[in-house]
């Protein structure tokens, strides 16, 4: 959890994380999942676990392109936040810090 409720995580909280492998997802449903949670597992101290506050900054809006083997091969950047435009680089260093996502390879493309 943040700090102090209704503002970011400093950077400075970010620690390196251990992940374990990813599983192979069966489907698109259970890759989103699998993502979601190893964002979460890798980014501890800057993810909400609980309900987040009702007024945030900003919140960036991304899409992930992955490589069949689940490796990141591009992010885009779909919403930039009207305020607090930092928080871009900060979600795509979370999505990095939780790659990869397990191998896509049999699931309908695209693999984002």
């Amino acid at each position: 959890m943040p700090e102090r409720a209704g503002q970011a995580p400093s950077p400075a909280s970010a620690q390196p994380v251990a992940l374990p492998p990813p599983a192979t997802p069966r489907n698109w449903q259970e890759a989103r999942l699998q993502a979601a949670r190893r964002i979460v597992m890798a980014n501890p101290g800057q993810t909400y676990s609980t309900p987040t506050p009702e007024v945030l900054l900003a919140i960036p809006v991304l899409t992930i392109e992955l490589h069949a083997d689940g490796r990141i091969r591009n992010i885009e950047v779909m919403r930039y936040p009207s305020q607090a435009r930092d928080t871009v680089e900060r979600a795509k260093e979370a999505v990095r810090r939780a790659a990869p996502f397990g191998d896509v390879s049999k699931l309908p493309r695209p693999w984002k």
